[in-house]
């Protein structure tokens, strides 16, 4: 599977988790992260999903050369922004803005999104490889710009789920991969190797966090 498919498949996972009646029961009250609204957090997620549109719209690669995938992370001011930083506080209010369309059409606006998605993707040609990112002023590989889409999405479908009480949907086997080789890289440039290999398979020897951002 490609990882334009396996983007499209954790996608409609989110999708699914936006039309559960307990998020939009929840909608106006607060989620599992500070200083955001259940309503403001399923925003977010979304976004995760919006974000991808404009690719479909592009008509070539960015002039730009694409980064690695840890260098995008390791520019990303966000990474290692507290949390009333500047950066942090335009995400929380770009995900209550969308909030403020209310549960149903955030839903809707998703999975109409992703229908168009589910065609664009697959259509655009093997040479159309990179995306520029005017938030950030760089360009990533399409695969990578996906990679970071379905991060995203695992991260903050849990999130949302244990926001109001529920199990978060299971990300495809396809999109899990490429997800956890990313934490883990991210994690061991962060902590160095111990710390990950031991959570794994030494849990009694973890020296401490080992987060990932």
């Amino acid at each position: 599977m490609t990882i334009r498919n396996a983007y499209l498949d954790a996608a409609a996972q989110a999708v699914t988790l936006l039309a559960a009646p307990e998020v939009r029961a929840a909608w106006d009250g607060p989620s599992a992260l500070a200083e955001l609204t259940v309503g403001g957090l399923a925003g977010h997620l979304g976004y995760q999903i919006f974000s991808v549109t404009p690719v479909l719209a592009e008509q070539g690669d960015a002039p730009e050369a694409p980064i690695p995938l840890l260098e995008h992370y390791a520019r990303a001011r966000w990474v290692s922004a507290p949390l009333d930083d500047v950066v942090n506080a335009g995400i929380r209010t770009k995900g209550e803005a969308f909030a403020a369309e209310g549960a149903l059409a955030l839903r809707e606006r998703a999975r109409t999104e992703l229908a168009e998605q589910r065609v664009g993707l697959p259509r655009l040609p093997p040479e159309r490889s990179t995306v520029f990112l005017p938030q950030t002023g760089w360009a990533l590989s399409l695969d990578d710009f996906l990679v970071t889409r379905m991060l995203e999405l695992a991260v903050h479908m849990d999130d949302l789920a244990v926001s109001v009480g529920i199990a978060a949907p299971p990300l495809p086997a396809a999109a899990l991969d490429p997800v956890l080789a990313l934490l883990t890289r991210l994690s061991v440039r962060r902590h160095g190797q111990p710390g990950p290999l031991r959570a794994l398979a030494r849990a009694e020897r973890l020296p401490g966090a080992i987060n990932a951002l």
